[in-house]
């Protein structure tokens, strides 16, 4: 295992993928994770608790997770009856040592010590915050209104300017390699990447940055945009990536994708849906420097 210093940012499954993987390349590894959704457990929890999302650090820290232990096995099992149905056990414990520290990082890393975690995750930012964004028919407010919409631009945040993970930017600073996505554009990719201090690190990090794109479009957010539309959406929000690593037959232009060079790579998962972690893996060893 080597001592690469791997930073991931993202939310939601695209960035439990990009942990799963980073965690087969080195041990020095840390998940930024966004927390601006709104929809379902954690649309629930924000509402009744005030507290930011959690759902999507849950499933990081299943990623980071050890295999073995009660606790780890147990995340993501969601109660199917009674008053707390629909809210996976994770989610619930997060937010009940949130709301009784008063500290979610501090909540998220105890959680990370119980069960076993293998790298470190960092919320974006420590307070609840409402996704903005402007689109062809008005402006868009919450993640679930952004996620189903089209043609969206000028992703930002209410409030406007939410304070940005310390920690998060040092680790970001100190990384070699910074792993942008996969992920849902706008509501995981974007909703972590343009917290401001976090696109202030990207830009002035010396570590290499890498965008790694979906092997396919699921959501009306992102519906038509093609790799260079992606591309253009980062660099369109102040977002400074490297290299661009994309499945085979991404429709790179002349290898590169907004300016930007691509490197093509078999990434898919026998679904044809994710990315496989072994593959992934191997891809970020092949464009580490």
């Amino acid at each position: 295992m080597s001592g690469l210093r791997i930073v991931a940012l993202g939310g939601g499954h695209g960035l439990a993928a990009a942990l799963r993987a980073a965690r087969l390349v080195s041990d020095d590894v840390v998940g930024i994770v966004s927390v601006a959704d709104d929809g379902g457990s954690s649309g629930r929890l924000r509402a009744e608790l005030d507290v930011p999302a959690l759902g999507d650090i849950r499933r990081c820290l299943s990623a980071v997770a050890a295999d073995d232990g009660l606790l780890a096995r147990s995340l993501e099992h969601r109660f199917d009856q009674g008053a707390l149905y629909g809210h996976p056990i994770g989610n619930l414990l997060l937010a009940g040592l949130t709301v009784a520290s008063g500290d979610l990082e501090a909540a998220v890393a105890e959680v990370a010590r119980l069960v076993g975690a293998e790298g470190r995750i960092l919320p974006a930012t420590s307070s609840p915050v409402t996704l903005v964004a402007d689109s062809d028919n008005g402006t868009l407010l919450g993640q679930v209104t952004i996620e189903d919409a089209t043609q969206i631009r000028n992703l930002r945040f209410n409030p406007s300017r939410p304070p940005a993970s310390a920690a998060a930017i040092e680790a970001i600073e100190s990384a070699d390699l910074v792993v942008i996505g996969p992920g849902s554009l706008f509501t995981s990719v974007l909703a972590c990447a343009v917290v401001p201090g976090l696109t202030d690190a990207i830009a002035a990090t010396s570590a290499r940055r890498v965008f790694v794109s979906n092997i396919a479009t699921d959501r009306a957010e992102a519906r038509d945009f093609d790799l260079a539309a992606h591309v253009g959406a980062l660099l369109d929000h102040g977002v400074r990536v490297d290299v661009v690593l994309a499945p085979l037959g991404s429709g790179a232009v002349d290898g590169r994708a907004g300016g930007i060079p691509v490197v093509e790579a078999a990434l898919a998962a026998d679904d044809g849906w994710h990315h496989d972690p072994k593959r992934l893996a191997d891809a970020l060893e092949l464009v580490r420097s």
